[in-house]
């Protein structure tokens, strides 16, 4: 019998308080589960990395592509998908992207080029744009408001550990059973999401929803994909290159005529009068920024830990661990802070402090044991996430209506995918920006004879990944390998002191729209 979707989905899990708890259960672990695949599958391929580049011969742009790519469709999406379950039914959308996700996971296994990955990549992101806003609309549809803060903090307390324990899980795997394994393990766990759905999760829709912003939906992807494509080949193609230029210059306009456009459609994706909520907006610039600093360093500090300090992919994998512990153990705990207290002293103290962490991260040089070099910031920056993760969740829900939840949640979530988006492309041209001068200054001080430094040109793009040219003497060959470490290191201090920065002004951005008595509404 076809739900009756007049009635508020929370008010149909059951009279009986344990038949309901029973049933919210479920829920929880469906969306968890699901969302589990989609920020795994953002954050594992960066310890692969280094061995998709040894078996395809990949450039540093073909490695940022393989991220990429995958993000651009989910971000780009990410607000479609949210609509779309408004309109279609947030469980029908729900499973169709799990369905779409897991078949672009078996592709990326299976893949024999760079380019068939990249490909697959893309696909797969247009699932997780279907699937993740439907996990927090189906939870916010389903659980009393008096639970609803409990059940979030439960939910993006699991994201968040899922996304730091991305790199461990993929050490793991292509140490054991290769990298390929990174996506097919995706496969079992949409099958028990599937058949979750439709045992347990029930369907619900807003009856107010028209329509899709097929406009609002082209020219975001237009504008997103011409400007990642520009700060992407920027540092390989040069900055005077016409393709460049060019491909910046669409992605700009068609940014600008996105905006426009979404003022004056009847049915926009990206609503701009949820944006009048200075806690809304507050929440989603944090998140912005937030994720764009801990998406910088959760990119490339596996690839600094492998390709210029020597770690193993389970090693760099398993030096994420605090963060994962803290996350896991207090994430939950800080999901009603909101509730009790107001969102603005968890939404500043927390960035504050995550930013300390990422800080501190540039101290260590190339040697040193893992105990005095990386486990402090990290420590301290699982610390600052556990605080700022679940309320800030919470506080963007709780800013939006409850009829819009699944807009809120895909403007909430396509937010923490551009931020990833922009800080890998980003980030790497502050990488290239600073590696190069470095090497060069370093080479000359370490005495390597002009010719040699000239001679490697081109290949000095592979920053960390750059080997010294063949037929030097064994003691130039160390010294050219040292000069490049060195000049490796420079550039991730680089980046690490751009990701502190991003987190602090989120903590500013929070302290100027929340209200003085601290309630995640402004006052």
């Amino acid at each position: 019998m076809p739900a009756d979707h007049t009635v508020p989905a929370h008010k149909r899990l059951g009279s009986r308080p344990g038949k309901r708890a029973v049933t919210e259960a479920y829920i929880l672990i469906t969306t968890i589960l699901a969302s589990a695949m989609v920020f795994i599958d953002g954050n594992v391929v960066t310890i692969a990395l280094p061995e998709i580049q040894r078996d395809f011969d990949a450039s540093l742009a073909g490695q940022q592509w393989v991220v990429e790519a995958y993000l651009l469709t989910l971000t780009a999406l990410m607000l479609t998908g949210g609509a779309l379950g408004d309109l279609k039914g947030r469980r029908r959308i729900f499973v169709i992207g799990v369905v779409i996700f897991a078949v672009a996971s078996a592709a990326c296994g299976l893949a024999q080029t760079i380019g068939q990955l990249i490909a697959a990549r893309a696909l797969q992101g247009i699932g997780g744009a279907l699937l993740v806003p439907g996990s927090l609309a189906i939870i916010t549809s389903c659980f009393e408001e008096s639970r609803r803060g409990k059940a979030i903090g439960t939910w993006s307390a699991f994201s968040a550990i899922t996304v730091a324990a991305a790199p461990l899980l993929g050490g793991w795997l292509i140490e054991t059973v290769g990298w390929p394994w990174i996506f097919w393990i995706n496969l079992p766990l949409a099958a028990v999401v599937i058949t979750l759905s439709l045992t347990h999760v029930p369907e619900s829709r807003d009856e107010d929803a028209c329509g899709i912003d097929y406009a609002g939906l082209c020219l975001g992807a237009i504008g997103l994909g011409g400007l990642i494509f520009a700060l992407i080949e920027a540092p390989r193609l040069g900055f005077q290159s016409p393709f460049v230029w060019g491909f910046g210059l669409v992605g700009i306009v068609a940014l600008i005529a996105f905006v426009r456009t979404e003022t004056k459609v009847r049915d926009p994706m990206m609503p701009l009068d949820v944006f009048r909520n200075r806690a809304f907006s507050g929440a989603n610039g944090l998140t912005l920024l937030l994720y764009g600093g801990m998406g910088g360093v959760l990119f490339f500090l596996p690839i600094h830990m492998i390709s210029t300090l020597g770690y193993s992919e389970l090693e760099a994998g398993m030096a994420i661990l605090p963060f994962i512990i803290l996350i896991s153990v207090f994430s939950r705990m800080t999901g009603g802070l909101v509730d009790r207290f107001g969102a603005r002293l968890p939404l500043t103290v927390g960035p504050t402090i995550a930013g300390l962490g990422i800080l501190a991260l540039a101290w260590p040089g190339i040697d040193g044991s893992y105990w005095t070099t990386f486990f402090p910031g990290i420590t301290v920056l699982g610390a600052g996430m556990a605080l700022t993760v679940a309320p800030l969740t919470t506080a963007v829900m709780n800013a939006a209506p409850r009829e819009r939840a699944g807009v809120a949640s895909g403007i909430n979530n396509a937010a923490s995918r551009l931020a990833f988006l922009l800080a890998v492309a980003v980030l790497g041209i502050v990488a290239a920006g600073r590696f190069e001068p470095a090497f060069g200054d370093i080479a000359a001080g370490l005495a390597v004879p002009d010719e040699i430094i000239a001679a490697m040109g081109d290949s000095l793009r592979q920053l960390a990944g750059t080997q010294p040219p063949e037929g030097l003497s064994e003691e130039m060959t160390q010294t050219v390998q040292s000069a490049i470490d060195q000049a490796a290191l420079a550039s991730f201090r680089a980046i690490i002191v751009v990701c502190a920065i991003l987190c602090w002004i989120g903590a500013g951005i929070i302290a100027l729209t929340f209200g003085p008595r601290g309630t995640n509404r402004a006052e």
